[in-house]
């Protein structure tokens, strides 16, 4: 009989726009994988049943059975009571509201099952298997969308009281900043995420600033993207490059605190924006080695997310892996 510390463990990754399943082998190794488009507009009972059916779909490849599974683990965006395995609230889940997700996949597959925050996730999806394996004490900021955190401290991942911790994209580093989704002004998403990039490009344009931005969109201003603006800064267009200016100081600062608050050996930057380095995070690192304490400074690397997309079921395998290998047999 297979012990369960050497069985499997089946991965998701829930988000608005697509959900990925996977199966991970004991050493941390990805054997098949399947992505479909969430839905999200269906509600609760249409994502569950597309997701029960993914699941069943990676079964019936017989990579594994049900009976061989050390447990499931769940990533997914959103507020996470990971303690009660909830889905208490997701900006990107419309509807979802204390969904016991956990339980509902525990009760149909017979198997332990542990939900986490996706950012959660990617931290330690990085931790243990990409650009962050082997350190100990690491934060990873996603910024794409939105501004989403992952903690890991002493080699454990750093949840708080009830899993809600490390929403970093909450961080008000701006009092009389722009409205932020959650209702607070000024926080870190609502100035350096794409989305937060290509609506102030928007708001300038539309207030009479001249840029090259309005050929790219022949002038639609409301298709600008993030993307769009990182181009035209790399071919020199004014306000692009002041509007990446800007949100490279306030990432700056953002990163300056957490360099502060945690001491830790690494910050880990993933999402679309951490692809603009030369105009947008290299600035940011230049504000956090000059602002920050010297002796955090000298202890810390800021580099690359490695995984990608894939962090968030690499993170969920992993969150797995070590919770099932806590209990007794």
């Amino acid at each position: 009989m297979t012990e369960r510390r050497e069985s499997p463990v089946l991965a998701v990754d829930i988000g608005g726009t697509k959900m990925m399943t996977a199966i991970f082998s004991a050493d941390g190794r990805m054997l098949v994988q399947d992505v479909c488009p969430t839905l999200a507009h269906e509600g609760v009972s249409g994502v569950v049943e597309r997701l029960f059916m993914m699941m069943d779909r990676l079964l019936d490849q017989r990579i594994t059975e049900i009976a061989q599974l050390a447990g499931v683990g769940i990533a997914c965006a959103g507020g996470v009571d990971t303690a009660r395995g909830l889905i208490t609230f997701s900006p990107n889940l419309p509807g979802w509201h204390d969904v016991a997700l956990a339980e509902m996949v525990k009760e149909r597959y017979e198997v332990e099952t542990f939900l986490v925050n996706d950012a959660s996730a990617a931290a330690l999806g990085e931790q243990h298997y990409g650009a962050g394996k082997g350190i100990k004490n690491l934060v990873l900021l996603t910024l794409g969308t939105g501004v989403g955190g992952g903690i890991v401290i002493n080699g454990e991942l750093y949840l708080g009281a009830c899993g809600s911790a490390a929403e970093i994209g909450h961080m008000v580093i701006d009092v009389n900043g722009p409205e932020c989704s959650c209702g607070n002004r000024g926080c870190l998403e609502s100035i350096v995420s794409g989305t937060a990039v290509a609506r102030s490009a928007v708001t300038r344009i539309r207030q009479g600033e001249e840029s090259t931005l309005v050929e790219m969109v022949e002038g639609e201003t409301g298709k600008i993207t993030a993307e769009m603006v990182g181009e035209a800064a790399r071919h020199g267009d004014a306000l692009a490059v002041d509007v990446l200016s800007r949100a490279a100081y306030y990432l700056g600062v953002g990163l300056e605190n957490i360099v502060n608050i945690f001491n830790p050996e690494m910050i880990i930057l993933g999402g679309g924006m951490a692809e603009e380095e030369e105009l947008f995070i290299e600035p940011a690192k230049q504000v956090v080695m000059s602002g920050a304490f010297q002796i955090s400074v000298r202890a810390v690397r800021i580099v690359t997310a490695q995984l990608g997309n894939d962090a968030g079921v690499y993170g969920a395998a992993a969150y797995a892996f070590e919770h099932v290998s806590r209990r007794p047999e």
